[in-house]
């Protein structure tokens, strides 16, 4: 074994412990009053009860989908012999670091309120540092997960010379990232179902009918809301996140193993290990820059902004000098330009995340525009949010097109021949973007933390100012969990697209192995070991002239729409049980809204249960079923053309959602800390009308729509046997 492969396994057991000891301190921390327990037992319990419940059918979900891998691999012999285990693994590691993550943020939040009643800089230390937890969890899993299946396929795997078995293993661990794109669809959509669903009867009937606080406990829905904080903003978000994470590594390491496939074994190993050690010191860059996160009391959300991008900053640059130092210690070939990749990862990375923050924090003007049309009515509030979302997408995209071009340009020397280096660089880049995720993830995290911790003061009745620290706090939240959205969608789009060549390096895999050693390109022969990316599009005629292109683009165009049609809907379903139920209670059970009675916290969770666990699969089930049915009818140059359409559709249309939600929910905000009239006055109702839409884009379908074209692109990878079931049968 490589020496260069044992710092990846050991990165990895110490995020672990960095987590575990994150985890206790927290814990030591005291937790405040009988009642703010009480109620954080509500919380949890309900948090845990969800997840329990999804487990379980995702759990069935899952022996079926592999049930169906055994097939494909035992009796069709059309993938390799380990991709139902490393299916169920890779399912299970992402389930876990939800789980864990979860139950942190559900032991922080009320530690985050007490905390409060001291200091800012207290609650905002619990917060982020629990938050943390969970992002160390989601990298020290993926490496473990990573480092598992690379000894195991470094002992089995044999092959005629050490080059063609160093592209069979990374091809054939490629394929182990489909298990997290299932886990992480079922929880994004799963979770942003139960959130979305608690969330908008809660606002609609206890801040809009009622005249009723945020978290007033007199609210049935209340503690469904802030469960659904926990299952759809940590346990969701991680596996959404762990599923970038792990798919841009195993991407990396199969373009790498055939971009550096005629070079000496030595060479070509350090490729294939660059991606996964990238993200090692990263993750270790991420341990010492947590605690560089601090505050002073009274700030503001300049400051708070100034005290997370500090610590993310300070991880970005130290990863921009250790990622030099670790490219000229392997002397791999111009290893100047593949440090520029990374470096050109890491820019794209913070201007998307400078774009979401300017397009959804309060402290800017799209966002008090927003604010100041809801002084006129609902309807302008939602026409100009809808405006300032559209108008949120040139930056990013402008961001991810001169991105991919300048890392496909420094990895190839700006030689278009040289495609298959190009896209290696494209996919280190998104290496880059995500080598940082261990405090990234936590500036995420910390924000349903925060907004629970504000739950928590609210009903427990703590003195006016701890709310007001919370939220100050929760405001923060949104802002950083927009800016995540958009990181992670950013992330998504390079993963994707390298995701799409590592497709083509499927096919070629597939024919060594069913004995087509030799491809016929035009007019020359050309060995299929040695051919080229061009060459391939040349064989299965991959241009816009080809219908099969053209039908496939706009299939995978029309996904996207139908994916975010489905999931907002399946909200509106469940939020109008909701509805009915809080007025049903606020109706039938005597005393509620004077606060005489207890309101019946459990029937709103089990509405919000029952709706999350019927809804989530037919969105799952599309993107599953689309690649195997656009390539069993239209072959390869239908299903490139479908990744492709939902790959620039989904992109765009991902970034409007995210943004769009998060300037609504903070135009909201912006009222309630006393803007054109506050909390209570007309333009808060109408700022809340404009939050309630917003919710299901930015917090269900549009950070589902990453994982739904990566999803697709692991699909097609791991049926291309069927797609070519012409040539592979033979």
């Amino acid at each position: 074994m490589n020496p260069l492969f044992w710092p990846i396994p050991l990165t990895a057991v110490l995020a672990l412990v960095m987590a575990r000891l994150l985890f206790k301190q927290m814990i030591r921390n005291p937790k405040g009053s009988k009642k703010m327990k009480t109620i954080a037992g509500h919380v949890r319990q309900g948090a845990m009860a969800y997840l329990r419940q999804q487990y379980k059918v995702v759990g069935i979900a899952f022996l079926l989908v592999a049930c169906l891998f055994a097939y494909l691999c035992y009796g069709l012999k059309l993938q390799n012999k380990w991709l139902p285990f490393a299916f169920i693994l890779a399912g299970f590691f992402s389930s876990l670091a939800g789980f864990l993550g979860m139950r942190t943020a559900t032991c922080a939040s009320f530690r985050t309120a007490f905390a409060a009643s001291r200091s800012l800089n207290d609650a905002l230390r619990i917060a982020f540092r629990s938050g943390a937890v969970m992002g160390f969890v989601v990298v020290g899993l993926a490496l473990l997960d990573y480092s598992i299946w690379f000894l195991i396929l470094h002992r089995f795997i044999d092959a005629p010379s050490s080059q063609q078995k160093v592209l069979s293993m990374a091809s054939t661990m490629l394929t182990f990232g489909i298990g997290t794109s299932l886990q992480a669809l079922f929880a994004r959509v799963g979770g942003g179902i139960f959130t979305k669903a608690a969330d908008v009867g809660a606002d609609l009937v206890g801040k809009v009918e009622a005249n009723i606080p945020e978290d007033d406990p007199r609210n049935p829905a209340v503690i469904a809301d802030n469960v659904g904080d926990n299952v759809g903003d940590v346990a969701g978000m991680g596996a959404d996140l762990y599923e970038s994470f792990y798919g841009s590594i195993l991407a990396a390491a199969a373009l790498g193993a055939a971009a550096f496939f005629s070079y000496d074994a030595a060479t070509q190993i350090k490729a294939v290990l660059l991606p996964a050690l990238i993200a090692a010191i990263g993750t270790l860059l991420s341990i010492f820059s947590i605690f560089v996160v601090r505050t002073k009391e009274g700030a503001n959300i300049h400051d708070l902004l100034k005290s997370l991008h500090k610590g993310i900053r300070c991880s970005a640059l130290l990863i921009f000098i250790t990622s030099f130092l670790l490219l000229y210690f392997l002397h791999i070939p111009n290893f100047i330009g593949i440090w520029g990749a990374i470096v050109t990862g890491l820019i794209t990375g913070e201007v998307i995340g400078k774009s979401s923050e300017y397009y959804t924090s309060q402290a800017y003007k799209p966002t008090q525009h927003i604010a100041r049309q809801a002084s006129t009515s609902a309807a302008t509030v939602v026409i100009s949010g809808i405006g300032t979302g559209m108008i949120s997408t040139v930056i990013p995209v402008v961001a991810i097109v001169i991105g991919t071009t300048l890392a496909f340009g420094f990895t190839s020397g700006f030689n278009p021949k040289e495609i298959s280096m190009g896209l290696f660089g494209v996919s280190i880049a998104a290496v880059g973007m995500l080598s940082t995720l261990g405090i990234t993830l936590a500036t995420d995290a910390y924000g349903p933390i925060a907004d629970n911790a504000g739950g928590n003061a609210e009903m427990s009745g703590l003195p006016p100012e701890v709310r007001q620290r919370t939220d100050i706090l929760d405001a923060l939240g949104n802002t950083t969990a927009a800016t995540g959205k958009g990181f992670a969608i950013g992330s998504a789009a390079l993963t994707a697209l390298a995701l799409m060549a590592s497709y083509v390096e499927g096919i070629r895999v597939c024919m060594l192995q069913s004995g087509y050693h030799v491809l016929s390109c035009g007019h020359h022969l050309v060995n299929t070991t040695q051919a080229s990316l061009v060459d391939f599009m040349h064989l299965y005629e991959v241009h816009l002239m080809n219908p099969n292109v053209l039908l496939g683009l706009f299939t995978g165009s029309m996904m996207a729409f139908l994916f975010c049609g489905l999931t907002i809907n399946a909200v509106g379903r469940a939020a109008a049980s909701m509805v009915h139920e809080v007025r049903r209670q606020f109706r039938e059970i005597a005393g509620i809204l004077e606060g005489k009675t207890t309101a019946d916290y459990a029937r709103c969770v089990k509405i919000s249960t029952i709706a999350a666990q019927k809804e989530m699969f037919i969105p799952a089930l599309s993107a599953i079923i689309a690649p195997i049915v656009m390539g069993y009818f239209f072959g390869v140059s239908g299903v490139l053309g479908l990744l492709g359409g939902s790959l620039s559709t989904g992109f765009v249309l991902a970034i409007f959602m995210a943004n769009s939600g998060g300037s609504w929910d903070n135009a909201k905000k912006y009222i309630e800390e006393g803007a054109y009239g506050g909390k209570g006055s007309p333009a808060h109702k109408s700022a809340i009308i404009g939050d309630t839409i917003g919710d299901p884009f930015k917090d269900t379908s549009g950070p589902s729509l990453n994982i739904l074209i990566k999803l697709m692109t692991m699909v097609a990878i791991v049926t291309v046997g069927i797609t070519i079931g012409h040539v592979c049968a033979h």
